[in-house]
């Protein structure tokens, strides 16, 4: 029988197709790999990635974590280790090849066959072959529309991914503002606890004097009791607290995260809120993602459309019968578009289509809601810290006030221990108030899309200082 094809020829042909297979690369899921994939950098790497941080919101900064981080670095510091970011960013990749498979022809096919003459024949019987070639010339119909697909719905990841960040970024920022006030609010139960310590220290001994009765004892004991039980519930706030953020960093458990002290506001104004509004889709890195997707969407939706014409295959073939006869021919094959013209492929995208415009409106409307709520809540907030605040220094003449008709003889011990446990919790109730506004603050970032620096109003109110107070 001869040869096909010359042998120089099938090996080159072999090596080509060899050449461009990819080899199968092993990657263990070992405790090994997975403890360095977890492991955090050093600071030096920390600080050149917080340097050329490219986002479209987050600005890169100069970190020092030796110094502290502030709410707003340990928010970029989060970007740049939060493991959860890692699984997000593979998506990129991910996109990268569904645009480099969108642009790909499909292979053309080669057909061969060898008929050996057997039985009774001719002397001059010869061993016919045949090998043809086809190829699906409709594919070239689809292929930009399925291109320009796979290039929006690649944007769309990275957008998705940029507010996948940006979520992260804002949760570590929150993190951090929730960390400075519960430590103001631990050192406001730490000063009370050790204000009514000492007081109880001086009824004691004037109860072993006998100056004093076994009631007053007793409450300054319950009073001291419960300055310590308010300690201990702040504590174990703070440390919850303080395991969050470093959930929100990326940063292992046991790993103290300095940050740097920073008063809460008491008032913050919304400028323009109607323009956040207004602006929300322009802003808003998610609704600019499903924006791409449904540009995608509508390019898959059209190479849906073109995709019902008829199938068409165009062919070489060469062949030589078993009396040596050789031909070469051009054959066409094409389907009949009698049942199926893609009709069901084309309503459902058409209906995705319809489904990813709809949820683009309800999240602009969400995000609208989002705003108006924010800004509502920190209106409303603002005026609270104000009315708090200013009853704090009658809070303190009430004290000072039990305090001195206590020491003539005139008032119960009870009553002026309620008065400084009100003191007490409400100083700690504004700073949970200013923990609320911040929250409240960056709640209308995200929804905004906005970056929007926490600036207190000016001539705003500032938490008084705590005065010293005599026992009684």
């Amino acid at each position: 029988m001869p040869a096909l094809l010359p042998p120089a020829i099938t090996a080159a042909l072999l090596l080509c197709i060899a050449a461009g297979c990819v080899s199968y690369p092993p990657k263990p899921l070992t405790p090994h790999a997975i403890a360095r994939t977890l492991a955090v950098p050093d600071d030096q790497t920390i600080r050149v990635a917080a340097r050329e941080l490219v986002h479209p919101v987050l600005k890169p900064v100069n970190l020092n974590l030796e110094q502290g981080l502030s709410p707003e670095e340990a928010g970029v510091l989060a970007v740049i280790l939060n493991p959860d970011l890692r699984a997000q960013r593979d998506r990129h990749s991910i996109a990268g090849a569904q645009v480099l498979q969108a642009g790909l022809l499909p292979n053309p096919v080669v057909t061969a066959g060898v008929d050996f003459p057997h039985g009774a024949g001719p002397a001059d019987s010869f061993t016919a072959y045949s090998i043809g070639a086809d190829w699906d010339v409709t594919s070239l119909i689809t292929r930009n529309a399925r291109r320009r697909s796979a290039d929006a719905q690649a944007m769309s990841v990275d957008l998705d991914i940029a507010w996948q960040e940006w979520q992260i970024a804002e949760t570590a920022k929150t993190a951090a503002y929730d960390v400075l006030s519960l430590e103001s609010q631990l050192q406001e139960a730490k000063a009370a606890e050790r204000r009514l310590a000492e007081n109880l220290a001086v009824v004691r001994r004037a109860y072993d004097q006998h100056q004093l009765a076994l009631l007053d004892l007793s409450a300054a004991e319950a009073a001291a009791q419960e300055g310590r039980n308010l300690v201990l519930s702040q504590e174990k706030d703070l440390r919850h607290q303080r395991l969050l953020l470093n959930r929100s960093l990326g940063m292992p458990p046991d790993r103290k995260v300095d940050l740097r002290a920073r008063p809460l506001p008491s008032n913050l104004i919304v400028h323009h809120p109607q323009r956040l509004i207004a602006e929300v889709e322009t802003h808003r890195i998610d609704l600019l993602a499903l924006k791409k997707g449904y540009e995608s969407q509508d390019q898959i939706l059209r190479a849906a459309i073109l995709a019902q014409f008829p199938r068409i295959n165009v062919g070489f073939n060469a062949a030589r019968d078993t009396a040596n006869v050789k031909t070469i021919g051009v054959g066409v094959t094409f389907e009949l578009p009698i049942f199926d013209r893609n009709q069901g492929a084309i309503a459902v995208e058409k209906a995705t289509r319809q489904m990813l415009f709809d949820e683009y409106a309800s999240r602009v409307f969400t995000a609208r809601s989002d705003i108006a709520t924010a800004i509502a809540d920190i209106e409303s907030i603002n005026i609270q810290i104000a009315a708090a605040e200013a009853a704090i220094p009658s809070l303190e003449r009430l004290v000072r006030t039990y305090q001195r008709a206590l020491q003539q003889g005139n008032a119960d011990v009870l009553s002026f221990y309620t008065a400084r446990s009100a003191l007490a919790q409400k100083r700690i109730g504004v700073l949970k108030l200013k923990q609320q506004l911040v929250e409240n603050w960056i709640a209308m970032e995200i929804a905004s899309g906005q970056y929007l620096p926490i600036e207190s109003a000016p001539n705003a109110p500032t938490t008084r200082p705590i005065p010293k107070e005599d026992n009684p």
